[in-house]
């Protein structure tokens, strides 16, 4: 993403000089400089767009748009890392959500999944489920059913 953005730096301040004096490529160079964050957004955003469009046509896994420090890569993940129960009627997986977590919280979510032998992503979708839940459809699943052996 850094030659991205450094090649639009680069762009518009050549533009600035074309319209311009130094006064004017100046104050474009440090109007650039104070929206890079907002520019490394937006184009984390067309990514997040793409994958979008790519997971569409996509016959089998997925594209997610992955952050390595401040570089997005694309990863494709393939179906053994999808939900292993099917989606309940009326849900088609297909929203979608970018969440930032301190690293201890993410550690914690791939553990849990790794235990549950699912993805981080389908431990948060059933995380999320159960927190959303009605209280009294969460109190009848607690319920222990069976017997006992002494």
């Amino acid at each position: 993403m850094e030659l991205h953005v450094e090649a639009i730096r680069r762009d518009l301040v050549a533009t600035a000089s074309v319209l311009g004096d130094d006064s004017l490529v100046d104050t474009l160079r440090r109007l650039v400089d104070a929206s890079e964050p907002a520019l490394r957004l937006r184009l984390i955003d067309v990514l997040q767009e793409a994958t979008v469009s790519l997971n569409g046509q996509l016959g089998s896994g997925h594209v997610e748009v992955r952050l390595a420090g401040r570089d997005p890569e694309l990863v494709y993940v393939p179906e053994a890392d999808a939900p292993e129960e099917p989606p309940a009627p009326g849900d088609d997986l297909s929203a979608r959500i970018s969440l930032r977590l301190p690293e201890s919280v993410k550690t914690g979510v791939e553990s849990a999944a790794a235990r549950e032998g699912v993805s981080a992503n389908a431990w948060i979708v059933r995380a999320l489920a159960r927190a959303i839940e009605p209280r009294h459809a969460r109190r009848s699943q607690n319920r222990l059913q069976g017997f006992a052996r002494s």
